[in-house]
């Protein structure tokens, strides 16, 4: 994989959404094509013998890459959602992130215990998200769950492999330390 490739198109954006976050926007990755390419091409890589037949995409940066993934695996999509933007009925679970707390949702019927599955997010920086989705999907008892984030920010204070725990399938494709 062209790591360089990907650290050199990766725009860092200071004290967004707040002050003293250093936001690492991946749409500089999507807009890209050749790094659109190659993250593509790891994540296949990555994940193609893995037998997944649903890939959950978190909002909203998750649903680029992951419905990507889906489709190129042959699995399903299912998206992990702020609370009311799904149309029916949907479980849901409340997380901390590095500036307050948030719910995240996915449908009720978005998997089954015969599903294995991929949870997929741009960015792994505290992982309250992904850990919010993952507990959502234990509550499927699915086959198993694999995670996976575009980048991992090893950054002082930020702790997220940590706080997933090491029994997680996680995988990164490239680990931002600025």
């Amino acid at each position: 994989m062209n790591e360089k490739l990907l650290l050199e198109n990766l725009r860092n954006v200071p004290d967004y959404p707040k002050k003293g976050i250093q936001f690492q926007d991946v749409s500089t990755l999507f807009k890209n094509s050749a790094c659109l390419q190659e993250m593509k091409q790891e994540l296949l890589r990555l994940y193609q013998d893995k037998g997944i037949t649903k890939v959950i995409g978190i909002e909203s940066r998750g649903f680029v890459m992951g419905s990507i993934l889906a489709a190129e695996l042959g699995a399903g999509f299912v998206m992990a959602r702020k609370p009311g933007k799904l149309p029916a009925q949907t479980l849901k679970e409340t997380y901390k992130k590095e500036y307050g707390y948030d719910e995240i949702e996915i449908h009720s019927d978005a998997i089954t215990s015969d599903d294995t599955v991929l949870i997929h997010d741009d960015l792994l920086a505290t992982g309250g998200s992904m850990e919010a989705v993952y507990k959502l999907c234990q509550r499927f008892n699915p086959r198993h769950i694999y995670v996976n984030f575009l980048i991992e920010l090893a950054m002082e204070g930020l702790n997220g492999r940590e706080a997933l725990g090491a029994n997680k399938d996680i995988t990164t494709l490239i680990t931002v330390s600025r």
